[in-house]
């Protein structure tokens, strides 16, 4: 679906709404399936939070930009952001009874380009607790 930077620039909002759906269907083209989309709690809030196909749980960040001239998407991935995202999906493993699965975290960038259109990249294990 393509939408014009401008609508999408007049709603950051709908711009992170916007990008957490093609994340989410960029995920499930991989193999992914989702858990909860939007997990929050007194730590934090979690975008995604999917399964992969080896099974591991994974905790998505995804950042949606209009364009990257300022900074990269990337760059507001920082130690304090990582330390929230750590701290939710233990509470998320806590109170979903999860012990003994393996888990990630993973971070997908989406940034619309001139005409648009996304480009998409995703970092798998994006950092470690």
């Amino acid at each position: 679906m393509l939408l014009t930077k401008a609508k999408l620039l007049w709603d950051k909002a709908k711009l992170g709404r916007w990008g957490e759906k093609r994340s989410e269907k960029f995920l499930k083209r991989a193999g992914f399936k989702t858990l909860t989309r939007n997990f929050s709690c007194k730590a934090g809030e979690i975008d995604l939070v999917m399964v992969d196909s080896d099974g591991s749980i994974v905790f998505v960040e995804v950042k949606s930009r209009a364009d990257e001239s300022f900074a990269p998407a990337e760059a507001v991935i920082t130690s304090s952001k990582k330390h929230k995202l750590i701290k939710t999906a233990r509470y998320f493993l806590s109170t979903n009874n999860i012990k003994d699965r393996p888990y990630r975290f993973d971070v997908v960038i989406i940034v619309l380009d001139e005409k648009g259109k996304e480009q998409i990249r995703h970092y798998r294990n994006a950092f470690v607790p």
